[in-house]
């Protein structure tokens, strides 16, 4: 759509947004989201992660329109949800973990309806295309009530992408399906993204997270605790271990002081394990050669993003 064509610099942006829940009478409200500011850059693969009840279905349901928040702005490509819904809601896609299809309809059929409700002329509709791209062709004039767990999760892909949209939504959309589905779905994000779509993805898998996104915000108890480049988030764990392959066997691994964690993981393998702040990978081997320790090979293993996610979510502070 000719709206779309413009790439604004943010492809989401958010102030203020709080989503209170009125409860019971015993618990009284529920603060789902607190005063959230966020921006998604246009054009990137953003991850949205956070533990079970942290805000992350709210937040994404505010963006399709499916829950109205409390207070706050939200924008999406440009356009604010208030002020212009209609626009704000047609520039995203979003892909449920629920697979939630009408089983009576045939995948085309579900399509071409989805088509309609965003008002997509008949001339513009690309169904076909999209359900060949998400390896549907075939089951096309199948009733969805046919379809495998995995063929109805791609035909939830080819719905959140009839109206063209510039940003588009996968919640959790790998759980439970094949490696064989994985690979296909995540080969086509990034086609996607290459050809300018954002991507905004939640996942409990994070080495999916780690692997496909540029930037991550986590979100804990309805706040974010930390919004960054993949890279810099990673930089945030201070430990580093320092695995050092011996030329001989070594029965226990040698005393090089309070600040390293000496283990063998292997007869042959030494891994320490170290503060960046307070130590450094050449003083380490040298204490090792110093220790009477041959040395044949160094590498090294920096954080993951599980690591980052358990420090942050746990103590749920920025840090």
């Amino acid at each position: 759509m000719e709206i779309f064509a413009r790439m604004p610099k943010n492809a989401i942006e958010v102030r203020n947004l709080v989503k209170t829940y009125a409860g019971s009478r015993r618990s009284g409200p529920i603060q789902a989201l607190k005063a959230i500011d966020l921006d998604v850059p246009a054009g990137s693969i953003f991850g949205l992660l956070g533990p079970n009840g942290a805000g992350k279905s709210t937040f994404i349901n505010i963006l399709a329109g499916l829950v109205l928040k409390t207070s706050g702005t939200v924008g999406i490509w440009g356009f604010d949800q208030d002020a212009n819904p209609r626009h704000a809601r047609a520039a995203i896609g979003v892909v449920p973990q629920e697979l939630n299809i009408d089983p009576f309809f045939t995948p085309l059929e579900s399509l071409e309806v989805q088509a309609g409700l965003y008002a997509v002329p008949k001339s513009e509709r690309r169904s076909m295309e999209i359900l060949s791209r998400v390896g549907l062709a075939e089951q096309a004039h199948a009733y969805t009530r046919s379809l495998s767990g995995g063929m109805r999760r791609r035909l939830l892909l080819a719905k959140a992408l009839v109206h063209n949209p510039p940003v588009l939504v996968l919640d959790e959309p790998t759980a439970g399906v094949d490696i064989e589905l994985r690979r296909m779905l995540w080969d086509y994000v990034r086609e996607l993204n290459a050809a300018g779509t954002t991507v905004i993805l939640t996942t409990h898998y994070l080495e999916e997270a780690e692997a496909m996104c540029d930037r991550i915000a986590i979100l804990n108890h309805g706040e974010v605790v930390a919004c960054e480049d993949t890279p810099d988030l990673l930089a945030r764990i201070d430990t580093k271990t320092l695995l050092l392959r011996l030329a001989e066997r070594c029965e226990s691994p040698p005393d090089l002081g309070p600040e390293v964690t000496a283990r063998m993981r292997a007869p042959d393998l030494l891994a320490l394990t170290y503060s960046r702040s307070r130590a450094s990978a050449p003083a380490l081997v040298a204490a090792a050669q110093a220790a009477g320790l041959e040395i044949t090979d160094i590498t090294t293993e920096e954080a993951n993003l599980e690591q980052v996610f358990l420090s942050l979510t746990q103590s749920g502070k920025a840090g």
